[in-house]
């Protein structure tokens, strides 16, 4: 009796619980999206530890079950499991991300090693192991499809990748790196965003020659803010500090500003060079004990490039092939500046935007700045959502209704062509203390098809850092801006269209190095004038876009192209190395140095160094596989040559890209998808082509 009434009271008391915290409840709210108003720290912090519990609990009815291991009961029950905690991790993690706090920083770092040891339980779980090898070794048995076949060998080889045929101090020292690695993968994330917060740049009416104006704007705006009139405050967010490095003709400042920027977590509160050094070592260890040289061997096993070998003859091959271009390039611009300054001038890196911004208006009589007006930022949110419309008959719907996380997020309610509801978007636009920098895709829910046969559509989010409207004038695009915004609305439109059944499959589940083949394709709508009409137009006079603007676009298009690809190369290089390494790093300046010299274009600057805020590699998934950008712009060269060819708003060729690319999500091998969609292996000669460096 004490036992049964124990348990009712524990029962109620959890009831209780789950009525008072809104993440432990369904959300009464349209289309179940989430109430961001009603979610406290305390509230995330008890939602995960809830859902770890019930987790945990779940995993265990799986492993005591009776039932001989199959398919249903072992792959898809353990494919289910979470739902609570995904809920409460996804929207957590993407506001430490894009509306933070020092509160939900500080939270972060207490919930990941409870989240990393949750993780690495389930890996190690031996009885739960033991059903997946067994429905594994028995898969002839049952009667799968595609989707099937393709869950239970992710799911067994995420076993198998993972440590769970580890034992004794092996599995010990397997759970101990991986708690240490989740800590110092976050300490590395907030390190880069609060020293970037740190920085004001104080300017005078001097200092500003050369500054579009609405930089200068949004300066005085921000230093008026701080009491300070008559001043101008500059950050190192992204759009402040790229307009500034292109346009200030004072070479002492672009200094200052390229070593501050570059030179970030160095040294000090913030640092990261320990921090990166340690994550670097832990992956090795981590990869050792799972029976790999490199962490890279590891990692690049569930890859389309499957090996480092593979990652090295990608970026040794655009290497090779861009090296003459980029010696090109260089010889012109040097020349170009020393005529421009008559005498001799010596391009350093602080120079390197400001040169070649002069350069491409002299020879296209082209300037980023005097596109702004044709690219107001509604217009443009017009063409790019047009844009899904005119290929897929996708619709988007504003949705007023729909909370959004800050003032500035925006909620549409996406559509298909026949009316059916493919989820929901939401836009965040502008630069904020709380957001870190850079743009990106994520989702608060992602596509399945739940136990009770219902599909349950995503919530999907675009983050951006756009330059900000000012009192007199609304946001005003770059043409650089407006190709971010397809980049990421491409890797939205690869999370609502997706129809799969697995979550674990869907939208961007997809191997690393196919992911950015959606969001790199829509890029190549930008120097389209068929996509450019009826949209981009003057936010004052209401003026289509000028076709000799829309012809300078298109011919500047290749301007650089050999820099901005060795740029790129440098980047995976670095990553692969950092991730390829056999012992401890000692030096980072020396061993940055070292690995930066094959694509090295100007000579290392004292004091600056790029690891440090490489956030893609050291706390933001992309540890051995920066080079995916590269690899999937291959495809994406490859893939848009078969539009040009059909027209590139074919509905035929668009429906193919959508059946085999956008909706398949992880339910194939990527391979065979894209060959289904192109018809054969892609090549780096259209890519070549489309940077014309292949004439």
């Amino acid at each position: 009796m004490k036992k049964t009434i124990l348990t009712i009271f524990t029962v109620f008391a959890a009831l209780m619980t789950n009525a008072q915290n809104p993440l432990l409840k369904p959300f009464d709210t349209p289309l179940d999206t989430p109430p961001f108003h009603e979610f406290t720290v305390a509230a995330y912090e008890e939602a995960i530890d809830r859902g770890i519990e019930e987790a945990r609990r779940e995993i265990n009815a799986i492993t005591v079950q009776r039932s001989v291991p199959d398919f249903e009961n072992t792959i898809v029950a353990l494919d289910r499991v979470g739902g609570d905690l995904n809920r409460a991790v996804n929207i957590f993690f993407n506001l430490v991300s894009a509306n933070s706090s020092d509160e939900m920083m500080d939270l972060s770092m207490r919930v990941s090693p409870k989240l990393s040891a949750y993780s690495t339980d389930v890996i190690l779980n031996e009885p739960l192991w033991e059903r997946v090898k067994q429905v594994y070794e028995n898969r002839d048995k049952f009667d799968l499809d595609a989707e099937d076949q393709m869950l239970l060998t992710k799911t067994y080889e995420s076993f198998a990748l993972s440590g769970a045929n580890l034992q004794g101090e092996d599995r010990e020292k397997f759970k101990e790196l991986q708690q240490e690695l989740s800590q110092l993968t976050t300490r590395f994330g907030q390190n880069v965003l609060k020293e970037l917060n740190t920085y004001e740049i104080w300017l005078t009416a001097d200092d500003l020659a050369g500054l579009p104006a609405d930089l200068v704007a949004e300066a005085a705006a921000e230093a008026a803010a701080k009491g300070r009139e008559g001043e101008y405050l500059f950050t190192l967010a992204a759009p402040t500090y790229i307009s500034f490095m292109k346009y200030s003709e004072r070479p002492d400042l672009r200094e200052k500003m390229y070593r501050l920027y570059s030179g970030r977590n160095m040294k000090g509160e913030y640092s990261n060079i320990e921090v990166m050094t340690r994550i670097a070592e832990v992956r090795r260890q981590i990869a050792n004990l799972l029976g790999s040289e490199t962490y890279a061997d590891q990692s690049l096993k569930r890859t389309m490039a499957g090996n480092p070998a593979n990652v090295y003859k990608l970026l040794d091959q655009l290497r090779d092939a861009y090296r003459p271009a980029l010696e090109e390039e260089m010889a012109e611009l040097t020349k170009f500046a020393s005529e421009l300054e008559g005498h001799p001038v010596t391009i350093n890196p602080w120079d390197y935007s400001y040169y070649n911004n002069k350069l491409k208006s002299s020879k296209y009589a082209y300037d980023e700045e005097e596109l702004r007006p044709y690219f107001e930022l509604n217009n443009v949110v017009d063409g790019v959502f047009g844009l899904a419309t005119k290929l897929y008959g996708v619709t988007f719907t504003p949705r007023e209704d729909i909370e959004g996380y800050h003032p500035d997020v925006k909620a549409y309610q996406v559509n298909d062509a026949d009316g059916t509801y493919l989820g929901v978007l939401y836009t965040d636009f502008f630069p904020r203390t709380s957001k870190r920098p850079g743009a990106w895709m994520t989702s608060f829910r992602d596509q399945k098809i739940d136990a009770d046969g219902n599909d349950v559509r995503p919530l999907v989010s675009i983050v951006m850092n756009f330059t900000k409207p000012t009192a007199d004038k609304p946001s005003l695009l770059t043409p650089y801006e407006v190709e971010t915004f397809l980049h990421e609305f491409g890797h939205s439109l690869h999370g609502l269209l997706t129809r799969c059944k697995y979550e674990s499959l869907s939208g961007t589940a997809v191997y690393r190095d196919f992911v950015e083949l959606p969001s790199q394709f829509n890029e190549n709508y930008l120097t389209e004038k068929e996509f450019l009409d009826g949209w981009a137009k003057h936010y004052l006079t209401g003026e289509p876009i000028p076709q000799e603007y829309v012809d300078k676009i298109i011919a500047s298009a290749q301007h650089g192209a050999a820099y901005q690809c060795m740029r790129q190369l440098g980047f995976g290089y670095t990553d692969m190395a950092w991730h390829t390494t056999k012992a401890p790093v000692e030096d980072a300046v020396a061993f940055e140095a070292a690995v930066m010299e094959p694509v090295q274009v100007f000579a290392p600057v004292e004091g600056t160094l790029m690891s440090p805020q490489f956030s893609h590699i050291f706390s933001g998934g992309y540890a051995a596989g920066y080079y995916s950008y590269k690899w999937a712009e291959v495809l994406d060269a490859d893939a848009f040559a078969k539009f040009k060819e059909d027209g590139i708003f074919n509905q035929e060729t668009a429906r193919s890209f959508r059946d085999n690319i956008l909706r398949r999500g992880g339910t194939e091998n990527p391979a065979e998808l894209y060959r289904r969609f192109r018809g054969h292996d892609a090549t780096i000669d259209a890519l070549l082509e489309r940077d014309g460096i292949k004439k």
